[in-house]
């Protein structure tokens, strides 16, 4: 299926939750900010979202510094 990352299209598994897009995107463990058409989704909910075809999912990393 096809979902907007990013701004970009881009193909990933049928039936993945957002979890599973992290774990895919070799994102896991580091700090970042989910968006899914436009809702921010908190990391306790990863497991449970579940993405759809057309979801527009924006993935924020935060920056620490000084």
């Amino acid at each position: 299926m096809q979902i907007i990352l990013n701004d970009n299209p881009t193909e990933i598994p049928d039936g993945i939750d957002m979890a599973g897009l992290i774990e895919r995107l070799e994102l896991t463990g580091q700090r970042l900010a989910v968006e899914i058409n436009e809702e921010l989704v908190p990391r306790s909910r990863f497991r449970e979202q579940h993405l759809t075809p057309g979801d527009k999912v924006e993935i924020i990393h935060a920056v620490g510094g000084g």
